[in-house]
């Protein structure tokens, strides 16, 4: 009676956590919305349907109204429920908070649309809506409710005796012995009924919840290894597609798409040190299987984490350990997959300082401190050394880049943007790969945008081969540009460049540069960041202590 009875309050509780990446809550973005400059939160629920709850936060400008939709990339616009209005949250100005229901699971974006004095702008958030997992009743609604159902249950019966017998007698009447043989009788019948009907609903709710257990959203996995080839040490990752059939995934690793022109970023970190970390792009060998040439990475147990994105949309990364042996090569002597693939050395994140400098050494900093690059340029993340960031509140982490001398420099384009940031906890539960414009890829942006102007009322998986060759062509094409007509085809392509006039579009070009995050729990994080310049890929370190709010 209890399980049948959980599906009347099955969505009156609800907890979040996240998907997409490792660790991390919800989704970040700021950017542009026609003239209101805004940083947007949205914590996606971890049940489907749910209550995704949004944050706005407008830097410029002054909203009057502030509407929110869900849009399904499988029904697109003509599929999208009506607007519903977020409210400003008193005595904190051009603060904006609400809900918005998500009816179905899979790839989504929330439409968020500003109107005020200043004339209408529009946002488009690409989100994971899948469910992860599953209630638990709490004891005492389960006694409540077992104990009101049991009420019902003998209120039921009671009432079908009654009917056939003391409802038919006249006034003054008593019941005979035959009359309560039938009361007896047909309350028997009543009970056996009501328990067939009580047990046919028990277990139908429990294949039911067998049935979403076997179908919430479980990681992709894959296999890496370490192999020799002509002296040279190449990365593998094998996606592991076990019961592919039976959970309907199919043809998805050949609908994969390109973000930042890569089919896939693997990011490397040496644990538990956290003291060695490589950003590569393994290319496709087969529809399985990816490999890169692995860096001049020391040898040690890395946490490999491998970004993809499906043609839907839908990011992923799959986790897994790897070990990598020492190697007897110079750098010098080392191929690269593709010309971005880039690595550091710093020092551990429990002995700060302690580690001998060469070429590729970086000593790793605080916030208000300088960290210096392989090329003595240097970067400065803002902010106070000795205090602790908080959990759960969104920042913007803002790091400026500086020349040698320490005049500013402008970063060059890398991958379509100004610089990438990877964020891991020192434990490795947490791992995130940000963009200035946010904390998602920004190819599920341009899907998710793409599809609002779409009209087509239901879109199919397309036709794997044929998607899988022109992908493959498309970045083919890529890799045979220069350099420079590479990121302009990028950033156009991802809206941050207009051709015409040869200018900057969402993004701010300067020496400052800034990472929406807002980290999910407690503990030590290290974070490596990314920039470009004279056309080199130079990374940097930074540690940051996060506290509970509670605990400040």
């Amino acid at each position: 009676m209890k399980n049948l009875l959980y599906v009347i309050v099955i969505l009156l509780v609800s907890t979040r956590i996240s998907v997409a990446h490792v660790g991390s809550s919800g989704v970040l973005m700021q950017g542009q919305a026609g003239p209101y400059k805004v940083l947007i939160d949205v914590k996606p629920p971890d049940v489907i349907p749910g209550t995704a709850k949004i944050s706005v936060f407008v830097e410029t400008g002054t909203p009057g109204k502030i509407l929110v939709r869900p849009i399904y990339f499988r029904s697109g616009d003509q599929g999208a429920p009506s607007s519903d209005e977020i409210f400003s949250v008193p005595n904190q100005p051009g603060q904006f908070q609400g809900d918005v229901w998500l009816m179905q699971s899979g790839s989504s974006s929330v439409q968020i649309k500003i109107s005020g004095k200043e004339g209408d702008g529009e946002f488009i958030v690409p989100i994971v809506a899948v469910s992860t997992a599953q209630r638990e009743m709490p004891k005492e609604l389960g006694i409540g409710l077992s104990i009101l159902g049991l009420l019902l249950f003998l209120l039921m019966v009671t009432a079908i005796g009654a009917s056939v017998s003391d409802g038919l007698l006249r006034p003054g009447e008593v019941l005979s012995l035959k009359q309560k043989r039938k009361r007896w009788i047909n309350m028997g019948i009543a009970t056996l009924v009501c328990a067939l009907i009580l047990y046919g609903g028990s277990s139908w709710w429990n294949s039911w919840a067998e049935n979403y257990k076997e179908f919430m959203y479980k990681p992709l996995r894959g296999i890496s290894s370490i192999r020799k080839e002509d002296n040279q040490r190449i990365f593998e990752l094998k996606i592991d597609t076990t019961d592919w059939l039976e959970r309907k995934r199919g043809s998805l690793l050949s609908t994969l798409i390109p973000d930042h022109g890569k089919l896939m970023h693997v990011f490397l970190v040496r644990t538990p040190n956290m003291d060695a970390f490589a950003h590569m792009h393994p290319e496709r060998v087969d529809s399985t299987t990816f490999q890169s040439y692995l860096p001049n990475l020391p040898k040690g147990k890395y946490l490999v984490y491998a970004d993809i994105v499906q043609y839907s949309g839908f990011a992923e990364t799959i986790v897994d350990t790897v070990d990598i042996p020492e190697h007897a090569l110079n750098s010098a002597d080392l191929k690269r997959t593709a010309e971005e693939d880039t690595y550091v050395v710093t020092d551990p994140i429990n002995a700060p300082g302690q580690i001998p400098m060469d070429e590729n050494v970086v000593i790793c900093g605080k916030p208000g401190t300088k960290t210096v690059f392989k090329d003595s340029s240097y970067a400065i993340w803002e902010g106070k050394p000795n205090r602790p960031l908080e959990a759960g509140k969104p920042y913007l982490l803002n790091f400026e880049v500086f020349n040698p001398d320490g005049t500013p420099t402008f970063p060059e384009p890398y991958l379509g943007m100004m610089g990438h940031v990877a964020v891991f906890r020192s434990d490795g539960s947490v791992y995130i790969h940000l963009h200035p414009t946010g904390t998602f890829a920004m190819a599920a942006e341009q899907t998710l945008k793409n599809r609002l102007t779409d009209t087509t009322k239901l879109i199919g998986r397309p036709p794997a081969v044929l998607f899988k060759d022109s992908i493959d062509r498309y970045l083919a094409k890529l890799k045979a540009m220069s350099t420079i007509e590479r990121e302009e085809t990028l950033m156009t392509e991802m809206g941050m460049y207009k051709q015409d006039g040869g200018s900057m579009n969402g993004m701010e070009h300067g020496n400052r540069i800034s990472f929406p995050y807002s980290f999910p729990k407690k503990g030590r994080y290290r974070i490596f960041l990314q920039v470009k310049r004279n056309g080199q890929v130079l990374t940097g370190a930074f540690d940051a202590q996060v506290t509970d709010s509670t605990t400040l």
